[in-house]
């Protein structure tokens, strides 16, 4: 592996425009130098920064692909004898979107030496990056044990961040259980689509990466000086802890839209018997002015002939057999 040239923090990302004079636009490398291991963080890679690393590094052409690719990359590991290719996602809160999204994190790992790359900022990321350039004490606790030994404090930092972001799933549906039992269920349903969507994006992040932390247990051992398995079992732990949460969100989100709809149900159901009881009320006095209203002599109105009151009796028969042929159709299609 070739040496790596110096290179200061804060040059700036090139656009890929050549300068005036045909100066190469230079990469935006930041770098970390402790105990004999380096550890370099490129942000949002572009192609001079892959080009770069093709340049400095015998890397795999389809690695950089996969780096420099927008399309989000599944978890791996990619194991080649003289580095390890690692691709991991983790949750991200998109306030542009107002959604939760998978930013990547992409690392190499070899002897002495850290990539990583991810995708976009990642808050917890850049915490770590700076605790350690600001304090030889903080290089000397993660980087005097080796490139594996870094690895896992990377990895375990950005599962740290997990929890804060379930912390925030829970409380809403917290939110949401009180917002049901004061009345304002109309209000949370939209609210409810939203934490489950959460909770979903979340679950696809997580749920392809747990075999993975299981292989990189195993195939990290070459590049530390000691034994790291209970390390990374405490971060395998950790993501099955994740998933355990999320798995009780994902119950506590159906139960409370199961309840929100029997609420709402409810109050329908309310709604309905007052109605049912206004018309049951009003039926008969309904009745009793459709008979008198008919155009048709009624009996003892009077006429002495009694054919008015015949119409009637037709009228009247009319009407129960009616009644009697719905009912009847009614059994038949076990709607009564």
């Amino acid at each position: 592996m070739a040496n790596l040239p110096k290179i200061r923090r804060g040059q700036g990302r090139a656009d890929g425009a050549v300068p005036a004079g045909g100066e190469r636009p230079r990469p935006d490398v930041q770098r970390l130098e402790a105990h004999g291991l380096t550890w370099l963080n490129i942000e949002a890679p572009t192609e001079v920064e892959t080009a770069w690393l093709a340049e400095h590094h015998e890397f795999h052409p389809l690695d950089l692909e996969d780096v420099l690719s927008r399309r989000r990359q599944r978890a791996k590991i990619d194991e080649y004898a003289d580095y390890l290719f690692i691709v991991l996602h983790f949750p991200r809160f998109d306030k542009r979107t107002g959604r939760l999204q998978a930013a990547e994190l992409n690392v190499f790992v070899a002897e002495d030496l850290v990539i990583t790359l991810p995708n976009e900022p990642l808050k917890a990321l850049n915490a770590f990056w700076s605790r350690c350039e600001r304090s030889e004490a903080e290089r000397e606790r993660h980087m005097s044990k080796g490139s594996g030994y870094l690895l896992y404090e990377i990895v375990d930092t950005m599962y740290d961040y997990c929890f804060p972001i379930l912390d925030k799933i829970g409380f809403k549906l917290d939110a949401v259980e009180d917002a049901i039992f004061e009345g304002r269920s109309h209000e949370i349903v939209r609210d409810i689509s939203n934490i489950k969507q959460e909770i979903i994006n979340y679950r696809k992040i997580i749920k392809p990466q747990r075999p993975t932390l299981r292989m990189l247990e195993r195939s990290n051992q070459r590049y530390t000086p000691q034994d790291l398995d209970i390390y990374f079992d405490d971060i395998v732990d950790k993501s099955e802890r994740i998933w355990d949460l999320l798995e009780n969100y994902k119950e506590v989100g159906e139960a409370l839209e199961a309840t929100n709809e029997s609420v709402l149900s409810h109050r329908v159901n309310d709604i309905l018997r007052v109605l049912t009881a206004i018309s049951v009320v009003v039926l008969p006095l309904t009745l009793v002015a459709s008979i008198f209203g008919m155009n048709v002599g009624l009996p003892g109105g009077g006429d002495p002939a009694g054919g008015a009151s015949v119409s009637f009796w037709i009228v009247m028969g009319g009407m129960l057999a009616l009644l009697v042929g719905m009912v009847a159709y009614f059994r038949h299609k076990r709607w009564l």
